[in-house]
């Protein structure tokens, strides 16, 4: 039955194929979100048919973009590994086949400038299929887990960028990658930091793209990793006209930029916020804001333009803020605006029968106070919920518009 379903992604693959280069480069950003994000794909978890036909179509758009395969097979990176059953305990990726093994496929195209240093632009394309672990659906029945803005958007932003630098800023080259198994711990990018295909001695950064589909009306783009190279800061904030950027100085976070700096490589990760929908069937293709992604795209696009003729950046360490993060047995039951940079935190979303439902507080509301400890930001807003248990009562303060509300809360 697998094999036949596979087929029939082929034959939907071979259906949007173009005949021509011409042709290719007219593919849009929400063109592949839409091919991506189908349910046909069945949310395209790490090892699925779903998945092999994503980065059957990933790889033809790189070839049909002129780009050079630079996998292992063509332009296919395999890997097979056995899931952790410890989250703390090292991935094997040298597993022979037997139960449990699944195989990733990273996507890896590249374009030949004949420069002396290499740019990484990434973007994982793999997602929760009908509810893989890490999935907040709580629903009765099995959903599929479409991704379109985790992470279809990023790899259209990433094929979009592709089309604009060919023949561009030549300073350096591009190894373009789509990465398998971001969702089940990094596992692609982690395992081509360990057999990588290029020399990384000669990558110069490397730019991520991880939930890039949703710029809200206040413009708010997240800019992670400015601090890994001492020239980033500036140039992020001298090309930027259109964007409220959050910068945050680490290089490390959940997503694939992370493996890179690990090996001493500078990033920057781009990322337009948490939402309602997040690893739930919800992140559908309507939802997305397609303007706001051709726009990102230019962005980088800037960057990489001003960054053309720096030659080789250095990098440099940063501290790793979520070793900073408190440790907590209890949740409000919300999703914080992460790119809220105000007094206090903002709930982006609210889980149904949770304790931040049940006290009555609402998307939109600003947490400004909890026990007795006030909240000016998400760090704080986490130090005081870490210092309750199950089973505790206390109080919340909320700015809600212009007015404060005080409610009960009961973990």
């Amino acid at each position: 039955m697998k094999n036949i379903l596979f087929i029939l992604f082929l034959m939907l693959l071979v259906a949007c194929k173009t005949n021509s280069e011409e042709k290719q480069t007219a593919v849009t950003i929400k063109d592949d979100v839409v091919f991506l994000a189908d349910d046909k794909l069945e949310g395209r978890q790490t090892g699925s048919d779903g998945e092999k036909a994503a980065a059957e179509y990933i790889a033809e758009r790189f070839e049909n973009l002129g780009l050079e395969a630079k996998g292992t097979e063509s332009y296919f990176q395999p890997f097979s590994f056995k899931p952790k059953t410890d989250p703390h305990q090292e991935v094997n990726y040298t597993v022979k086949d037997g139960d449990s093994t699944i195989t990733g496929i990273n996507v890896i195209g590249f374009l030949d400038n004949k420069a002396e240093n290499t740019i990484v632009i990434g973007a994982h394309y793999d997602h929760l299929g009908y509810g893989a672990e890490g999935s907040l659906f709580r629903g009765e029945s099995q959903e599929i887990h479409n991704g379109a803005d985790d992470n279809a958007s990023g790899v259209a932003v990433l094929l979009n960028l592709a089309k604009k630098l060919k023949a561009k800023n030549t300073g350096n080259n591009y190894l373009f990658m789509a990465f398998s198994g971001e969702e089940m711990g990094l596992l692609g990018s982690n395992y081509f930091t360990k057999n990588a295909t290029i020399d990384l001695s000669k990558v110069n950064y490397m730019l991520n793209m991880d939930m890039v589909g949703r710029l809200k009306q206040d413009s708010t783009l997240a800019v992670y990793g400015v601090g890994t190279s001492p020239i980033l800061k500036q140039v992020v904030k001298a090309n930027n006209s259109k964007f409220n950027i959050i910068e945050k100085e680490s290089g490390v976070g959940p997503s694939d930029h992370t493996s890179f700096y690990n090996n001493d490589i500078p990033v920057l990760h781009f990322f337009t916020g948490q939402h309602e929908d997040y690893h739930k069937p919800g992140d559908d293709t309507e939802k997305l804001n397609y303007e706001g992604m051709e726009t990102i795209s230019t962005y980088i696009f800037d960057i990489i333009s001003d960054l053309d003729d720096n030659g080789k950046l250095s990098f440099r360490k940063t501290k790793n803020e979520s070793e900073e993060v408190p440790r907590f047995k209890v949740g409000l039951g919300v999703i914080p605006d992460y790119l809220y940079d105000g007094k206090g935190m903002r709930i982006d979303g609210v889980s149904e029968d949770k304790p931040a439902e049940k006290a009555g507080l609402q998307k939109g509301d600003i947490v400004v106070k909890l026990g007795d400890s006030l909240v000016t930001d998400m760090m704080s807003y986490m130090r005081a919920l870490s210092s309750f248990d199950t089973g505790d009562k206390t109080k919340v303060t909320v700015k809600r518009g212009e007015d404060e509300v005080e409610a009960d809360i009961e973990f």
